[in-house]
């Protein structure tokens, strides 16, 4: 069977699609084995879908050969069960578009899309480029983090993508302060458009708060950004805030600069075979290790993080 006909029909992408990160062998070779098992782990849980290649996905450091295995692995590893989303962004248009079309032949079910930096920023190049890569028929995540893209999209700017260019099915909201921003993206939209959270979760409480619809980021315990939404869902948000205080200093640490932190924590979970990031990548030092072992171990304890964490425990 080919894996574009593992593609399942889109549903609403609301509540937590974890990204993703790409697993290397010590020897920074692809590790396809790893990324299955953490495809399956995180469909365990229930989450919506999940995300590959973004930047957690070490993607400017894969070979195009490198990207096609993975995105062919992810997508027989979710068998059809759950959604599969790429990342393909480029700084050139015509090569998103090539990105797209080849994510979307071998069974993504949607593609993730950030805008590029320009010479001389231009509200009218970034409408164009978002209208150019929907002509291929792909859904789109829209992906608002100038941390990464350095481009600063206003919020009337965003809405005026998302009500003329109907490929777009979902928002990711990383702009920071990214509570008041997602406030101004909800009351504005003219269609229903989910917004999630990225940012590692840190402002994840605050989001919800404010009408993000759940997370689309890569911290390492899905299992709590599940229980937050849930209780959002309920209108509990005083839970939804006790959840958030209780892993804030997870949350914290796993977001320090670099993916050695959230990679060495998928090493620990048994999801991944090693905890190496791609050169020029940095790795994890001694003292960073033991300190993440003694928080973690605060976070949990008594728990084996190798099974779902129980969040409430």
């Amino acid at each position: 069977m080919s894996t574009s006909a593992l593609r399942p029909a889109l549903a609403r992408l609301s509540g937590v699609i974890p990204i993703l990160a790409t697993p290397f062998h010590d020897d920074e070779s692809l590790d396809l084995a790893s990324l299955a098992r953490l495809i399956e782990f995180s469909g365990s849980l229930g989450v919506t879908g999940v995300t590959v290649l973004g930047v957690l996905g070490e993607s400017n450091r894969l070979t195009d050969a490198e990207r096609s295995s993975l995105i062919r692995t992810a997508v027989e590893a979710s068998a059809g069960k759950f959604p599969i989303i790429v990342g393909c962004s480029h700084t050139g248009t015509a090569a998103t578009a090539v990105l797209v079309h080849e994510a979307m032949s071998l069974g993504a079910a949607a593609v993730m899309i950030a805008p590029s930096k320009q010479p001389v920023p231009s509200e009218a190049v970034v409408f164009d480029y978002y209208e150019r890569i929907a002509q291929t028929g792909a859904p789109i995540v829209l992906q608002d983090h100038p941390a990464s893209t350095e481009v600063h999209m206003k919020a009337d700017q965003i809405l005026g993508i998302a009500a003329e260019i109907r490929g777009i099915v979902c928002i990711k909201a990383e702009a920071v302060p990214s509570p008041s921003k997602i406030a101004v993206l909800k009351a504005g939209l003219k269609r229903d458009i989910p917004i999630l959270t990225g940012l590692g979760g840190l402002y994840g409480f605050f989001d919800l708060e404010r009408g993000s619809e759940g997370f689309n980021t890569g911290f390492a315990f899905p299992e709590i950004l599940l229980a937050m939404v849930d209780r959002a869902r309920a209108g509990d948000f005083e839970t939804v805030y006790a959840i958030y205080r209780r892993y804030l200093p997870l949350i914290v640490f796993e977001q320090q600069p670099g993916l050695a932190i959230r990679k060495e924590i998928l090493k620990r979970r048994g999801l991944i075979e090693s905890g190496r990031v791609r050169h020029p990548g940095g790795n994890i030092d001694k003292g960073t290790a033991d300190q993440l072992g003694r928080l973690l171990e605060r976070a949990f304890p008594g728990q084996d993080l190798t099974r779902p964490v129980s969040v409430y425990a």
